[in-house]
C-alpha cells in the first residue's frame, strides 16, 4: 500500500466526497418533498393524480438510476434539453428517492388509525389542517427508521454519477487508476470516503430505530 500516493491525493476525493454530499442532500430534500406530495395523494385518493402516482412509482423503482440519467444526459439534449451533470444528478436521484419516500410515508400514513381523522374534523378542523396537525406529524416519526434508510440507499446510488461525467468519488477513483494504476489505493480511499459518508447515518438509524421502539412506535 502506496501511503504516500494516498495523501498525496486525498484532497481530491475530499473535494469529490463534498461534491456527492452536497447533490445527495439537494437531492434527498427534493425527494422527501415528493414523497409528502405523492403519499398525500394516494392517501387521500385523488382518482387522477392516483393514477399518475402509482405509474411514476413503477417507472422510477423498475428503471436503474444509471439509465435515467443517460436519458437526462444523453437523451433529452437531442430534443434540445441540456442540463450540467450536477443538475442531472440531483433530477435523478429526485426521481428515484421520490417514490421510495412515497412508499415510506404512504405505509407510515396507514398506520395511523382513522378514528385519529375522524375526531379531528368533528373538532372543527378541515381536511388540510388534519392531515397537518394530526396526520402527517405522527406519520413522519413513524416513517423516520425509513427515511434514514432511503437517505443511505441514495447516497449510495450516487457512485453511478461519474457514467455522466460527474466528478464524484468514484469518478475519481477510475481517473486514478487509469493514469497510476494504483488500483489497491484508489479502491481503499473510495471505501473509507463512503465509510465517513455512510457509517454514521447508519448507526444514527440503528439509534433511532431504538428510541421508536421505545416509545411505542414501532413493533
Amino acid at each position: 500500500m502506496d501511503w504516500e500516493f494516498i495523501t498525496e491525493h486525498t484532497s481530491e476525493f475530499i473535494h469529490a466526497g463534498i461534491l456527492t454530499l452536497k447533490i445527495g442532500s439537494i437531492g434527498i430534500v427534493l425527494s422527501i418533498i415528493v414523497g409528502i406530495i405523492g403519499s398525500w395523494i394516494l392517501y387521500e385518493n385523488f382518482k387522477f393524480f392516483k393514477s399518475i402516482v402509482i405509474c411514476y412509482i413503477e417507472l422510477s423503482r423498475n428503471t436503474p438510476l444509471l439509465v435515467q440519467l443517460f436519458f437526462l444526459y444523453f437523451g433529452l439534449p437531442k430534443i434540445g434539453l441540456k442540463f450540467s451533470p450536477e443538475i442531472c444528478g440531483i433530477i435523478g436521484l429526485t426521481f428515484l428517492g421520490g417514490s421510495y419516500m412515497i412508499e415510506t410515508f404512504r405505509s407510515a400514513l396507514e398506520t395511523i388509525d382513522k378514528i385519529q381523522k375522524e375526531s379531528a374534523m368533528s373538532l372543527g378542523l378541515n381536511k388540510w389542517q388534519t392531515m397537518r396537525y394530526v396526520i402527517l406529524p405522527q406519520s413522519f416519526v413513524i416513517s423516520l427508521p425509513g427515511i434514514t434508510a432511503n437517505i443511505i440507499f441514495l447516497l449510495k446510488e450516487t457512485s453511478v454519477f461519474s457514467a455522466i461525467a460527474l466528478v464524484d468519488m468514484m469518478f475519481i477513483t477510475k481517473d486514478l487508476i487509469g493514469l497510476y494504476y494504483k488500483t489497491e489505493e484508489s479502491l481503499f480511499m473510495l471505501v473509507l470516503g463512503y465509510l465517513i459518508i455512510l457509517l454514521p447515518l447508519s448507526l444514527f438509524g440503528v439509534y433511532l430505530e431504538r428510541r421508536l421502539k421505545y416509545v411505542g412506535y414501532s413493533n
